[in-house]
Parts: C-alpha cells; sequence; structure tokens
C-alpha cells in the first residue's frame, strides 16, 4: 500500500543538499556552552577549536554533511528557556566550521528547540535544522514537550529561512509515546509529513542505539518524503539499513573509543564510508 498523498509532491530535500544517493551526515558534538552546568569558564576558543578539529577530520574522510548540536549542555533545557548565550555561542561555533570545511551543515539545537535552531541556521547559512518532536507530543527527560510546527514554520517565513529545511524524528529516541500509542508510528510520520517537514528520522532508543529496520519501515508506509536513520548505525549495520534508508545521520560510532564526547575518529570515518561505499544501490 502506497502512503497517503496528504500535501503536493516536492522534490526530495537530500537530492537538493547532496550528491549522494544515501547521503552521511556526521554530528560534532560541541562541548558545553556558557550557560550549561558543566560549562567551567573554558576559553570558547577551545570550544570551537575542538569543533573546527572535528568537521576537518569528518569532511576529510568524504563525509555528506555535518550536524552542530549543543551535546554537552546536559540537563537539557525545554525549549521556551534557550538563553540567547546558547544562542550566541552555538552561532559562532558554527561560523568557525562553515569557515573551516565546504560540507553542508545542519543545527540541533537541544531539547527539541526549533526556532532558536532555525536563528541560528539563518545567520550561518545552515541547510537544515534537526526537531526530535516536529508534531504531536511526547513525554522526553525535560517532561510534556509538544510539536513546534505551527509557530516554527510561520518563525522561518518571517525571517526568511525557507530554504533551511526541516530534518523531523518520528517516535524520537529519549521518549515516551504513551501520549500517540493509539496511532501507529506511520500514522504519525504521517502527520509529520502533513505539518511539512522535509526529511523523516527515524531512530533507536536513545544515541548510540542500533535503529531498527523495522522503525524505518514503519515510517517510510506513513509517508512519500526521504526517510533516514537518526541513530545507531555502525559499518556493520550499513548493509541492512541502506535497503530500507535513504541516508543517515551518525554520531557516536565515528567517535574514539565509540564515546560521545571523544573527538572523532579519522579511522571509524574511513572504515564508516568504506562500508557505505560497498553497499549496491
Amino acid at each position: 500500500m502506497s502512503p497517503p498523498k496528504v500535501l503536493p509532491a516536492k522534490p526530495s530535500a537530500l537530492k537538493m543538499l547532496f550528491p549522494s544517493a544515501r547521503p552521511v551526515i556526521g554530528v560534532i558534538h560541541l562541548r558545553p556552552l556558557p550557560g550549561a552546568p558543566r560549562y567551567s569558564g573554558t576559553d570558547l576558543r577551545e570550544v570551537y577549536a575542538a569543533a573546527v578539529q572535528d568537521a576537518k577530520t569528518l569532511a576529510a574522510g568524504g563525509i555528506d554533511g555535518i550536524i552542530i548540536e549543543n551535546a554537552s549542555d546536559m540537563p537539557f533545557r525545554r525549549p521556551e528557556n534557550i538563553g540567547p548565550e546558547t544562542v550566541a555561542a552555538l552561532t559562532a561555533a558554527c561560523l568557525e566550521v562553515r569557515n573551516a570545511v565546504d560540507t553542508p551543515i545542519g543545527i540541533t539545537c537541544v531539547a527539541n528547540a526549533v526556532i532558536p535552531a532555525l536563528a541560528v541556521a539563518k545567520a550561518v547559512g545552515a541547510r537544515w535544522v534537526r526537531a526530535n518532536q516536529w508534531v504531536n507530543a511526547y513525554i522526553a527527560n525535560e517532561g510534556f514537550l509538544n510539536g513546534p510546527a505551527p509557530e516554527a514554520m510561520r518563525y522561518r517565513a518571517n525571517i526568511g529561512a525557507q530554504d533551511v529545511f526541516i530534518f523531523a524524528d518520528v517516535h524520537v529516541k529519549f521518549g515516551a509515546h504513551a501520549i500517540t500509542a493509539d496511532r501507529s508510528i506511520a500514522e504519525q510520520a504521517t502527520d509529520a509529513e502533513w505539518f511539512d517537514a522535509d526529511v523523516l528520522i527515524a531512530s533507536g532508543t536513545r544515541t548510540g542505539s542500533p535503529t531498527q529496520p523495522d522503525e524505518v519501515t514503519a515510517v517510510r508506509a506513513g509517508t512519500n518524503l526521504p526517510v533516514i536513520v537518526g541513530s545507531g548505525l555502525n559499518p556493520e549495520q550499513v548493509p541492512t539499513l541502506f535497503q530500507v534508508a535513504d541516508g543517515a545521520i551518525i554520531g557516536q560510532w565515528l567517535k574514539k573509543d565509540g564515546v560521545w564526547w571523544n573527538p572523532v575518529d579519522p579511522k571509524r570515518v574511513e572504515q564508516l564510508m568504506s562500508a557505505v561505499a560497498a553497499v549496491k544501490l
């Protein structure tokens, strides 16, 4: 059965962003930023330099895209409480990365701060933002979170950022989905497309947790949009997952020893991209 048609068809955002048939997006997990409990007053030039080094390693290894996130700012604030200090530091980090590599970049401002992420994206020329919950609602570590789509899409229009794509999770990791448990993953994917997301993401349960092929298939059953893997990819899983997914975001496995707060390991990048190149599409 074909997915329902809820909006007029639009060009694939992945094809507009990346030349690769199955793009791989690497993640830069920024060190703690000002305002976060773990920020200890470190010279921000060190934070930005570490991000630039990770970006150069990812780009040299052939990664198709880079997504930058304030991953060390836990415990994460609710979207409405994200402060200007976070937006300012995230913007500065992204500018440093933009100046260092030609690889397209995207933004995640956790937790689910899509409107601040859009502001950063507009300022730095990023091409997409990641929304952990685009429609409906779920219980996150931060409590009850609503999907921001109505306000975010109006904000995107107001700042003239229509060229910034929305990458939206369906059945997002770190979440309890009892609120929408009476509706299938496919139905929730349809909702995300109806609220004008551009790319949908299927994930595991936590950062680094494998995404199951059935999860990708369930999301794809409800949408005409591209569907990518959002967590847990490693070289062994590439042949299976790339048969059902249109690409992937990968962070933790690419780091030294597979630990998310470590620097990107060039050998792991090479190993992953070799596995991707070997897949017959």
